[in-house]
């Protein structure tokens, strides 16, 4: 491929400080064009890369013996209606009516059309397990499309559906998926992704883990603990405290005028916010009934946590009504008449000196004792994670919070949609049962984005070599002196004849325009063909990571940058 046919423009500058890197470099290079918002149309790089993840991908499906289909992008609503999730699932989802008024929508992620697919297919328990997965576009009308391929409303995704007689089936298939899920990112060259335990969310099932590149720029928060390797998402990370034993208090009502907030009644009383209890008000969604939560004074509430435990969704509380009973700014668990649901976190367990709100205006008490004062409660872990937290697993204290990107997931789904849909199988004892499914995900543009995101400088992209669009750019610096230009076309020849991509730049530019846009480009290893380097007999070689700079004899150079290459190839699949 020549610089000079190739469709899409190298930018010099890309001012717009909503953008991250990999979405200025990627604009930059001439890899993607914007349509709508979260809508792009992709250049010929971009496709490439597309396509040597979508081949990796593919290999590992099969190695684990998938079976690739393709399931339609617009679906009937009935069968998301049949699954329940038509109506659970809001504006995210595109729906409209075909011309015959019947209501279709949009495929976000194709569970129902897997379950519709296999569904009077596999009747008996003889053809299980089996896995189906495909790489399709999909749409999901995403209210905050950002960073350009990280957030996006239409992408491409693979996603797969196991089948299992079995919950033993299909935790032995879930770990064959995993392994296969770390083989496809390191062999992408991501250098940087790891596997946490996740909440399921709108896909549903008990036992879920994200793949995660780490990057500063990553909208999910991780607890991460460096000591047992503990992982799991800040919306599943189990948050414990050890609250040092203190002798109780006389419950004792105290005036705090305008003093709302807790640091101001931790200041003014003079004590720590571990002491304080907390009360957080939410809004079920639903019926808009309150839920108050109370919660140790220095921790926040994590609201993925509680919406588990109410099996509710919530919305936090913009205004409090007066008739409630709720006091803003003074809600107390002592003495609390308000029509609520009301939640105590285990942070709060074992204090038997809590500063807490007196439910009236300006008013508190200390030296509140729950165990005393209110009685035997539930205590459930509804708090985030902190920094420096103690970890679930090997008890130290020694969480870290990092920020991360989700690449892929997997989940153990259970018979949540078989059973809703109606799917079942004649089992060895004549009985039909339902089947029990595992869900598999990676999103392609996504991880695009995700690796030039961590592997690029302030020139461009890195591309390993695995997904580059191209392995190698010559670059010919004198396109008018036919000598450099026939050694640079012969060298290309010899590439291309061993196997070697090739892109090759013979445009009369200067030599730092020509290099700028290489630099967009990424490409692995770039070879430079000059006056210079005709009249010396050999040819510049250089790794776009900047780890070698060299030079071979023109006779040698094919041979060598070839070797080069697969070398590069070997070392990520190592």
């Amino acid at each position: 491929m020549k610089v000079r046919n190739l469709l899409g423009e190298r930018l010099k500058d890309v001012s717009d400080e909503s953008q991250i890197m990999s979405q200025i470099l990627m604009t930059k290079g001439g890899y993607m064009k914007p349509v709508a918002s979260g809508i792009y149309s992709f250049f010929m790089p971009t496709q490439r890369i597309s396509r040597k993840i979508q081949k990796i991908i593919r290999e590992e499906m099969d190695a684990i013996d998938g079976q690739e289909v393709l399931f339609p992008v617009v679906m009937p609503a009935s069968l998301w209606q049949q699954s329940g999730r038509y109506t659970s699932i809001g504006s995210e989802m595109a729906r409209f009516n075909d011309r015959g008024g019947n209501p279709m929508v949009l495929g976000m992620t194709h569970e129902e059309a897997a379950v519709h697919l296999a569904d009077n297919v596999a009747k008996s328990y003889a053809q299980y397990p089996f896995m189906i997965y495909q790489i399709q576009t999909k749409f999901r009308d995403e209210p905050r499309a950002r960073g350009g391929l990280i957030r996006v409303r239409e992408f491409t995704m693979k996603d797969a559906y196991s089948f299992h007689t079995s919950q033993a089936d299909l935790e032995k298939y879930y770990e064959r998926a995993y392994e296969a899920y770390v083989r496809i990112f390191r062999r992408c060259g991501a250098k940087n992704v790891i596997a946490v335990k996740s909440d399921s969310g709108m896909m549903g099932g008990k036992v879920s883990h994200e793949f995660m590149l780490l990057a500063d720029i990553g909208e999910d928060t991780l607890a991460i603990c460096p000591e047992c390797g503990y992982r799991a998402n800040m919306e599943v990370a189990d948050c414990i405290v050890h609250n040092a034993p203190s002798a109780s208090a006389p419950l004792k009502k105290v005036a705090t005028p305008g003093q709302k907030t807790i640091e101001e009644v931790c200041a003014f009383l003079g004590r720590t916010k571990e002491s304080a209890c907390k009360a957080v008000v939410y809004q079920e969604n639903d019926t808009d009934k309150y839920v108050i939560v109370f919660v140790r004074g220095d921790l926040e509430v994590n609201e993925t946590k509680l919406r588990n435990y109410l099996k509710k969704e919530i919305h936090p509380a913009a205004e409090i009504a007066p008739e409630s009973g709720i006091v803003a700014g003074y809600i107390g668990a002592y003495g609390l008449k308000a029509d609520a649901t009301v939640v105590y976190d285990r942070s709060l367990c074992g204090i038997n000196d809590l500063i807490a709100g007196g439910n009236e205006p300006d008013m508190h008490y200390t030296g509140l004792d729950i165990k005393r004062d209110i009685g035997d409660v539930t205590y459930v872990d509804v708090a985030k994670a902190a920094e420096g937290g103690i970890c679930p697993v090997c008890g130290k204290p020694a969480l870290t919070v990092r920020r991360g990107i989700e690449v892929g997931n997997i989940f153990q789904l259970g018979d949540r949609y078989t059973k809703a849909m109606g799917m079942t199988y004649l089992d060895s004892d004549n009985t039909e049962k339902n089947p029990i499914m595992g869900c598999y995900g990676i999103g392609v543009g996504r991880l695009i984005a995700s690796i030039c995101e961590e592997s690029r400088d302030d020139y461009g992209p890195i591309w390993p070599i695995s997904i580059a669009p191209w392995q190698v750019e010559v670059c010919n610096l004198r396109v008018t002196d036919e000598k450099v230009k026939a050694a640079a076309e012969a060298l290309v020849g010899a590439l291309e004849e061993r196997g070697v991509e090739v892109l090759y730049d013979d445009r009369e530019v200067r030599p730092g325009f020509m290099f700028a846009d290489a630099d967009l480009f990424g490409v692995p290893v770039r070879a430079v063909v000059s006056q210079k380097t005709c009249e010396r007999g050999v040819v510049e070689v250089s790794t776009r990571d900047k780890t070698l700079k060299t030079e071979y004899s023109m006779s040698a150079a094919a041979d060598e940058i070839a070797s080069l290459v697969k070398k590069m190839l070997a070392e990520l699949d190592a």
